[in-house]
């Protein structure tokens, strides 16, 4: 990772504040939640406005849980989505990739060394931890992963670390995993589904500084 910029990504935009401060403070990818149990969820619509705001080579993520065509056919015909991100089968996720024709994200909970998979069939793989018992959502649960568990892990592979970061433990996250890129919602909000542009900037602006030991 040496010389290399750590990728951001904010994921649960919902309005313009949060998305002009993505887009000032030099964000990757930001992300938008099409589940609606979540309280990051938008419609179609209230996405193709906001990402209509959106310059530079930022890039637009959709999240999915286990979605039919149907779902993902509506949102696409709305909003130019750049990846479609998803909690379903890996099965599911190929066929989407491939059905759909854009890169797909997968999410892969984990709670062990042994949850971490060897093998990658999509563009990119997020890591995160896994949702606690009684979760009415599979992520954005603000749980941290036991960074201690990627120590070391070099898969051969595009992944991303989630869950848990937030503006004060992201250059140590970084530091201690080796994520290449780094994926926060709830941890630059001022409130459920609304985002903090200085949470936002001081995010990404430790996401690529080295932790001081």
């Amino acid at each position: 990772m040496d010389g290399v910029q750590t990728g951001v990504k904010i994921c649960g935009l919902t309005e313009e504040a949060g998305l002009e401060a993505c887009v000032e403070y030099g964000a990757d990818w930001i992300g938008f939640v099409f589940f609606e149990r979540s309280p990051r969820y938008i419609s179609a619509l209230q996405a193709k406005a906001l990402a209509s705001r959106i310059t530079g080579s930022i890039r637009k993520v959709g999240l999915f849980v286990r979605p039919d065509d149907t779902v993902l056919e509506r949102v696409l015909d709305q909003v130019d989505l750049d990846i479609l991100q998803l909690y379903t089968t890996p099965e599911r996720a190929v066929q989407i990739q491939a059905k759909f024709g854009r890169p797909v994200w997968s999410s892969i909970p984990v709670a062990s060394q042994a949850d971490l998979p060897r093998l990658c069939t999509v563009e990119r793989l997020l890591i995160e931890p896994k949702p606690p018992v009684h979760a009415t959502r599979p992520g954005g649960n603000a749980q941290q992963l036991n960074w201690d568990l990627l120590h070391g892990w070099q898969p051969g592979y595009s992944w991303m670390l989630a869950g848990g970061l937030n503006p004060e433990n992201v250059s140590q996250a970084v530091a201690i995993t080796g994520a290449p890129a780094v994926d926060v919602s709830s941890g630059v909000e001022s409130a459920p589904g609304i985002k903090s542009p200085d949470a936002i900037a001081r995010f990404i602006h430790n996401a690529r500084s080295p932790a001081v030991s």
